[in-house]
């Protein structure tokens, strides 16, 4: 709160200095706005609301209130051009025929396997014949319009909050669920979301947003270098659930301590590989304490000379090399987007936490706030 209140007194003292024209400063530091505009109809005739900031360095970010999809981060390249750094279909019939990419992804992000215990009571959720649930299970939370909470223009940012509701037995989980998700693109070139959740009753949350990233704007990541702040994963069975063991990098595949390009082993015959058809695998990230937010990934697109620093405040990070894209959707620029296009870094808990006493907790009771933040850094190198 003091944060904020220091950054409002900063806007209203450049105010006075500076006239403001379209949610910018003239003669004063910032220039970003957020504005709101009409993104389209469903084929429910619903209407979606598309929100674009913008900064004072060129940077632009669109968010859809429709699943909370990110469907623009224009980044610059080392040649000063703009590119779309984030994976989403061209148009709202796109996204509605073959699902919403880089959307928010909940109530509980990536694998259960047969649902999960808690105080002593069983909740079974809708699952595949193997058992697991991904992401919650259906209705998906990326599928869902979300409530505009507020944009909002400051001396340094600028945003917008959006809200949903879960009611208790959604999905299968207990509780009634309100969740605040905060996209904010900020005048150093960080485009950040912050989640805010609460619950009536005890329940499992592990909120993210599966973006989908491209530093090159379009083509395949593999030639992308990656390093990750991590020196374990959580290695899989055949169904890709965790087995709840805590399984060392070094000398696999899967090793990205050291930077190396995407592509370099995606294709390696060792099993984990094998059963994930390329990176789908949750890394256990370095954490000076819990919750802190730190450094998890660092992407460089050679070519471009754009790079990401990703951070966040969660445990882990889901590293996903699009394997399953299969040529069905296309993007902005009508290309068809396919297997390694994009590289996803989900932050989250582990999958499966419930059901592993050695995982990080993903309870949470009355009286208590879920509160996890992650933050896309650009810059050019």
């Amino acid at each position: 709160m003091q944060a904020r209140t220091a950054v409002a007194a900063f806007f209203l003292g450049a105010c006075a200095s500076g006239a403001l024209v379209g949610g910018g400063l003239i003669g004063g530091a910032w220039a970003g706005t957020a504005d709101t505009a009409v993104y389209g109809m469903t084929k429910d005739g619903a209407t979606v609301h598309v929100f674009t900031m913008t900064n004072n360095h060129g940077m632009r970010a669109r968010v859809l209130d429709y699943g909370g999809v990110i469907c623009a981060v224009e980044a610059p390249g080392r040649d000063g051009k703009m590119a779309n750094v984030i994976l989403c279909q061209k148009d709202l019939a796109g996204i509605e025929a073959t699902g919403p990419m880089s959307a928010l992804t909940g109530r509980y992000a990536n694998r259960l396997l047969h649902g999960f215990t808690l105080d002593a009571k069983h909740y079974d959720l809708q699952a595949n014949p193997a058992g697991v649930t991904l992401h919650g299970g259906p209705p998906p939370y990326s599928r869902r319009i979300l409530q505009t909470v507020g944009t909002f223009q400051h001396a340094n940012d600028a945003g917008v909050t959006l809200r949903l509701a879960s009611p208790d037995g959604d999905q299968g989980f207990p509780g009634t669920l309100n969740v605040d998700v905060t996209y904010t693109l900020t005048d150093s070139n960080d485009f950040r979301i912050d989640y805010k959740a609460t619950t009536d009753k005890p329940t499992v949350v592990n909120l993210t947003n599966h973006t989908y990233y491209n530093l090159a704007g379009h083509g395949s990541v593999e030639p992308q270098v990656m390093a990750i702040m991590a020196d374990q994963v959580t290695p899989t069975d055949v169904n890709q659930v965790p087995t709840g063991e805590m399984a060392n990098v070094a000398g696999t595949a899967l090793d990205f301590r050291t930077p190396k390009p995407i592509g370099r082993d995606l294709r390696s015959s060792e099993p984990q590989m094998l059963i994930g058809r390329g990176y789908d695998h949750n890394y256990v990230l370095r954490k000076s304490r819990p919750g802190a937010l730190e450094l998890a990934a660092r992407i460089s697109d050679p070519a471009s000379g754009r790079t990401l620093e990703l951070s966040t405040t969660e445990p882990g990070v889901q590293v996903y090399s699009s394997n399953n894209l299969a040529g069905g959707a296309v993007n902005a620029l009508g290309m068809t987007m396919r297997a390694t296009d994009g590289l996803a870094l989900e932050t989250q808990h582990y999958p499966d936490s419930p059901n592993h006493a050695n995982f990080p907790s993903t309870v949470l009771k009355p009286g208590e706030t879920y509160n996890t933040s992650t933050v896309m850094h650009f810059t050019v190198q």
